[in-house]
């Protein structure tokens, strides 16, 4: 029994210390930053003056048709605001620059206008 009991012990305790994963995966597919939102996941690319935002629904590429939104970049103590609008498979705003270090907030409205917040720290 003690051995049943020490086996259960490790089972558990190996258990609790492997890493959480979001489901629909989190590996960025653009070279950018990923965060999951409202059961969708969000890849934040930094470009020359403008941010690409793709979506996930499930680990499953999705056009965002119908959504739109804002971008807030804060890098250091400089703050800059885009809107995000549908361009092609992603959404886009121009006009950002986004630095390593930079908190970036995406206010996104579905085609059903739901609100999704999305945050990323850019590594």
């Amino acid at each position: 029994m003690t051995k049943f009991l020490a086996a259960a012990i490790l089972a558990c305790s190996t258990l609790a210390s492997a890493p959480a994963l979001a489901h629909g995966g989190a590996a960025p597919k653009h070279g950018g930053v990923v965060q999951t939102a409202s059961d969708l996941s969000f890849e934040l690319v930094a470009g020359e003056g403008a941010a690409m935002l793709y979506v996930e629904d499930h680990g499953k590429p999705m056009v965002p048709t119908g959504m739109s939104g804002k971008l807030t970049v804060l890098n250091g103590t400089e703050k800059s605001e885009a809107p995000l609008v549908v361009s092609g498979d992603k959404l886009e705003a121009r006009g950002v620059t986004i630095a390593k270090g930079a908190k970036v907030v995406a206010a996104i409205n579905t085609a059903d206008q739901k609100a999704i917040t999305v945050r990323f720290t850019v590594r």
